[in-house]
């Protein structure tokens, strides 16, 4: 793995984690699914307007339009839809912990459903990681966190993980910038409907909602996503997940710092053994050793 190669990983785990403080911001001054479909209209116009200014076409493939439709609705309409639904209740932190379990989910599902063949170093990192996030979620459950918050990003963390399966038919040569785009506005038509019914159209526009609505917009939303196209190009989707092991441990480091939300020992030691156990599985998946049988 090269120089540039680790700064866009980086810079990735800092971006996407930094999100789940953003979102939090935005649901306590806006209701969630229509500041998310403004988000995606804004952001996905710009990418694929960029895209076509740069020359980039949207007659992509069969496969490549399935796997378009299928990470836009996946990552953005689910996963980002009941995370921003959650997070009037819960906590940025925990949010961001329980997203952050993303990489365990597709190691057992490559694992238990399509028979990769781990390492034990591999199995024992999902279990560590699992015992984590058991250990944040009963102390949080018992300390009053809202459970159907929670549930709500179990869910996403799911359709997240069905979201990065698909990811590597989704990277057509030369359309990397139109492929993001037209992900994100896909996104936003499928809440659109959603927005529509369940939610007032109202908000109040202080400049703080603006300043985080607009980073999520263009950061978060199309940047990082940019980022983590090229850097699976780069280095496969195996290696590049590697970076996830950060995201537990930034997403609590900025709600602390930006929200002033609790720095608890067990969210600590948690996060500690979580990032341990994403980081076990992925060093398992790049083993030479591990291969689909």
């Amino acid at each position: 793995m090269d120089i540039r190669a680790i700064l866009l990983g980086l810079s990735f785990a800092l971006i996407w984690s930094s999100a789940f403080t953003s979102a939090r911001i935005i649901v306590e001054a806006a209701p969630p699914l229509w500041a998310l479909t403004l988000r995606y209209a804004l952001s996905g116009a710009v990418g694929v307007g960029i895209a076509v200014a740069l020359g980039q076409t949207w007659r992509l493939s069969a496969a490549q339009w399935r796997a378009v439709v299928i990470f836009g609705i996946c990552q953005n309409a689910i996963y980002l839809g009941l995370n921003f639904i959650a997070m009037q209740w819960v906590e940025a932190s925990l949010a961001a912990i329980i997203a952050s379990t993303m990489p365990l989910m597709v190691a057992a599902a490559n694992w238990g459903v399509f028979r990769e063949r781990l390492p034990a170093m591999g199995i024992a990192g999902i279990a560590a990681g699992f015992a984590g996030v058991a250990l944040i979620m009963g102390q949080r459950l018992g300390g009053g966190a809202d459970g159907l918050g929670v549930a709500l990003c179990v869910v996403g963390a799911a359709a997240l993980t069905i979201a990065t399966l698909t990811v590597k038919s989704a990277g057509g040569q030369g359309n990397l910038l139109m492929i993001v785009g037209l992900q994100i506005l896909i996104g936003g038509a499928a809440l659109l409907p959603f927005a529509a019914f369940f939610e007032p159209f109202s908000a109040d526009p202080s400049p703080l909602l603006i300043g985080a609505f607009l980073y999520t917009c263009f950061v978060p939303g199309l940047l990082a996503t940019f980022i983590w196209f090229i850097l699976v190009r780069r280095i496969g989707a195996t290696r590049a997940a590697t970076f996830h092991f950060l995201n537990p441990v930034f997403g609590v480091l900025f709600a602390w710092a930006l929200l002033g939300e609790a720095l608890r020992l067990t969210d600590l030691i948690g996060v500690v053994i979580i990032a341990g156990g994403i980081l076990a599985v992925q060093l398992a998946r790049a083993s030479p050793h591990a291969d689909i049988r």
